[in-house]
């Protein structure tokens, strides 16, 4: 099968790799139809983690089921399906409670929880940026889709990871309906928290960013843009709430923000935050933070610590809530939504591409070029 492999920091290619098949009875063979390029693979794609070359890419997937496991029982051939990235076999002690990205079956190292398609430190599983994925515990792990999802895909996929992201980032902030929230970063993530904000009834949604294209997608569907390169973001979210700062705060960049210089800060938007939310206010942190970092120029960071501002959030009797998504708490739901034509996450979608033109889709995405929000690929040659 034809497969996105990472070659070496900043290098990707499609070639020829072993078929994708079943190889244990509860696992569930996927057609990839739709999978996407998410910001959490550019950080294994500048070589910033340690995953391995030779491996395969993609954790946001969605496809077809060809072929099930002795042991499978509700999935069936010829579903369409969407892959949550998080791998959870459902009955461990964590599943259970519904926190599926810390799963205790699926990881391979007894010191993790949690495993995902394709991704450095989450298992030994091949991401579907490919044209065939294996699925374990595949009747655990597929949302069986309605119909209509083969003409939306774009709509649909975004239920493996960015859309549930963004709702779980506004669930760890406590967001509720009348709240006002200032959501850091307009990438893919931050603008799925901004949607979702605004399914909660939030009463104002302020978004944080640089990117006209971003920040132009964000105004799309009401929120107000903040842009960081005309003036400090802590002041312009303080004058639109009228000195009191955001109800809740959603961080949505994680250990790679730049400042409008191009200066990489880990600990940048995590105080912004404390800055910009009230007293006795919370934020969530969905951006991705990881516990080594040899290549930070920051050297706290380089051993996963930040400098944080623990005096002013300790003083202003903050809270925050962190962490991976528990997809599989949200996508259901989600699915709704979409289906009833409440939610369409496929506006940020930039680009629809065949698979063979990942390698440019990964540059262009990566150097944040001008209207490259979302890309989409398609293993079964559809473009857009």
């Amino acid at each position: 099968m034809k497969a996105t492999v990472y070659e070496g920091p900043r290098a990707v290619s499609v070639k020829d790799v072993p078929d994708a098949r079943i190889e244990r009875p509860t696992d569930v063979l996927v057609r990839i139809t739709s999978t996407n390029i998410c910001g959490s693979d550019l950080h294994m794609y500048e070589g910033r983690t340690d995953f391995e070359r030779g491996r395969v890419f993609g954790h946001e997937n969605m496809g077809e089921v060809i072929a099930v496991g002795d042991g499978v029982d509700r999935v069936r051939v010829g579903d369409l399906v969407c892959l949550p990235f998080n791998i959870s076999c459902g009955f461990c002690r964590n599943c259970e409670k519904g926190l599926t990205a810390f799963c205790l079956t699926t990881p391979v190292d007894p010191k993790m929880a949690g495993a995902a398609y394709g991704f450095a430190g989450m298992g030994p599983y091949n991401g579907g940026q490919a044209e065939l994925l294996r699925v374990p515990y595949g009747d655990h792990n597929c949302l069986v889709l309605p119909e209509e999802a083969r003409e939306k895909q774009t709509d649909y996929v975004m239920l493996s990871d960015i859309f549930p992201t963004g709702w779980h980032c506004t669930e760890l902030a406590q967001l509720q309906p009348g709240d006002t929230v200032a959501i850091y970063g307009a990438g893919p993530v931050g603008l799925m928290a901004a949607l979702s904000a605004n399914l909660k009834s939030a009463s104002q949604v302020m978004v944080v960013d640089r990117h006209p294209d971003r920040l132009a997608l964000a105004e799309e569907i009401g929120a107000i843009p903040v842009d960081d390169s005309k003036a400090s973001p802590v002041d312009q979210i303080n004058e639109l709430t009228n000195g009191l700062g955001a109800d809740r705060g959603c961080e949505c960049v994680g250990y790679q923000a730049h400042d409008p210089q191009g200066h990489e800060h880990p600990n940048m938007t995590l105080n912004n935050l404390v800055e910009s939310v009230k007293f006795a206010g919370t934020i969530g942190v969905v951006g991705v933070f990881i516990p080594q970092d040899p290549g930070s120029p920051d050297k706290l960071y380089q051993h996963g610590e930040v400098a944080f501002d623990y005096g002013l959030f300790w003083i202003k009797g903050q809270s925050v809530g962190n962490g991976q998504a528990n997809v599989k708490a949200y996508n259901r739901q989600l699915c709704n939504l979409i289906q009833q034509g409440k939610a369409k996450p496929s506006w940020i979608v930039s680009h629809e591409l065949p698979l063979d033109q990942a390698p440019e889709a990964y540059q262009h995405f990566d150097a944040r070029d001008n209207g490259w929000t979302k890309v989409v690929l398609h293993p079964d040659g559809g473009t857009r």
